[in-house]
């Protein structure tokens, strides 16, 4: 036998032999990483895949500069209106995304972090918020969502268009702590429930004025409250809120359909402070693959309330002129407070309406118009380009008109009014976004 041929044979039989007791097995190949990103494209563009754990994450957020000018098309009382320079807000905003497989179904997290600088007008002096705030955080396992995030009164039916001051009709604060359950049906049909407990923005964090002889005295000044006029003339004076005051939560629900052609939804919200509801119905049409776009109506059943506004004149009254006797006629301004995040809209309805055509994939035109029961009338217009991918680049117009009647009108000549009546506000801005 030569060898060559014994050396041969003897590999061919360590080869084959099973391996001896003891024997440390044969180390596993590494694991591909692609396929870990190919596990985490399934949650959505941008996760990847955190090393020694089966969770996917996703960083993102932006950094956005936005100057303002002209008048102020958010102002409520009289001396916000006008602006005597402009207004710069500086914003940097993060968020977390997280996302897993599990036997119920996709567990997902989400935080939001945002941090302000702003100076100028309305703003004041330079506010350098640079502890920054939770603006929304929440845990969802399949359809189930917990945590704080927007009211679902507020985005279930979508915003109100593409425009930066789409909300010049409805600005009250949405987050609140939330518990929620969505329905997919896989067929363009979903739904919603959920239950919430508001936020304590309500009002407008002025104190509440009341001067015919302390009527209600027990709102203190620390209170949020407002007043509305009652059939003989007299005066009902409340609390105001936006969270509930007890162990009954606001519950909302809501429906959509939604295929290529558009979509169709509504909401409801019940607010189980003031014991009153709202509902939106909402419809969108893709009308090309350029143009789009929607039709919105809301109602509410709860009534506005009114506060004094001490900007309109001396302590919120103005003389206007004098009587035969010497005595003078003096008119008294109010403003509407913030009632409810379900339905903040001056009157019992508001209707929106806007468009939106695309010129190219990186260039569009957004319009919207808006108008409210108590008389008032918003639009906005913009160009929205994306200079590169990711920096967008967004100047606007938005003018408002206000012509709120509510108020009263004595036999003496004395009246009361809204500060706003017959006003209204053009406002210019440039807003420059680097998202990511």
């Amino acid at each position: 036998m030569k060898i060559k041929d014994l050396f041969l044979g003897s590999a061919a039989v360590l080869l084959l032999a099973p391996p001896m007791a003891g024997a440390a097995p044969a180390p596993e190949p590494e694991p591909d990483q692609t396929q870990f990103v190919r596990a985490c494209d399934a949650f959505g563009e941008g996760y990847f895949y955190i090393p020694g754990t089966e969770t996917c994450l996703r960083i993102s957020g932006y950094v956005r500069s936005e100057i303002q000018g002209g008048d102020q098309v958010y102002a409520r009382r009289r001396e916000e209106r006008h602006r005597n320079t402009y207004a710069w807000l500086t914003r940097g905003v993060l968020r977390f995304h997280t996302a897993s497989e599990t036997e119920w179904g996709p567990l997902r997290t989400f935080m939001e972090l945002r941090s302000d600088w702003k100076a100028g007008a309305e703003f004041g002096s330079a506010n350098d918020n640079t502890g920054g705030s939770l603006r929304y955080g929440y845990i969802e396992l399949g359809g189930l969502r917990v945590g704080l995030d927007e009211t679902i009164f507020a985005y279930w039916t979508g915003y109100y268009g593409n425009v930066l001051n789409d909300d010049v009709l409805n600005p009250a604060e949405t987050r609140t702590n939330t518990i929620s359950y969505t329905y997919n049906a896989g067929n363009g049909f979903s739904a919603i429930l959920g239950a919430e407990q508001g936020n304590n923005f309500g009002g407008d964090g002025s104190p509440m004025y009341i001067d015919e002889d302390n009527i209600d005295a027990i709102l203190s000044t620390q209170d949020n409250g407002g007043y509305r006029f009652r059939s003989d003339g007299s005066r009902r004076f409340r609390k105001l809120s936006q969270q509930t005051h007890n162990y009954m939560p606001y519950l909302v629900g809501g429906l959509k359909y939604e295929k290529n052609w558009g979509a169709v939804s509504a909401v409801f919200g019940y607010d189980s402070y003031y014991s009153e509801w709202a509902t939106k119905l909402r419809a969108d049409l893709n009308m090309t693959d350029k143009f789009s776009v929607f039709l919105m109506g809301g109602y509410k059943s709860m009534s506005d309330y009114y506060n004094l506004d001490t900007s309109y004149g001396t302590n919120g009254t103005r003389i206007v002129g004098y009587r035969a006797d010497g005595t003078a006629i003096r008119h008294r301004g109010i403003y509407r407070q913030i009632n409810s995040m379900y339905g903040d809209w001056g009157g019992d309805w508001a209707m929106w309406t806007g468009a939106t055509y695309k010129f190219t994939p990186a260039t569009s035109f957004n319009l919207q118009a808006a108008y409210s029961d108590d008389r008032t009338f918003a639009t906005a217009a913009n160009v929205s380009h994306e200079l590169f991918p990711g920096l967008n680049l967004t100047p606007e117009i938005a003018y408002v008109n206000w012509d709120n009647r509510y108020g009263r009108k004595y036999a003496n000549g004395d009246e009361t009014r809204v500060s706003l009546k017959n006003r209204e506000a053009l406002q210019g801005q440039l807003r420059l976004q680097r998202s990511f």
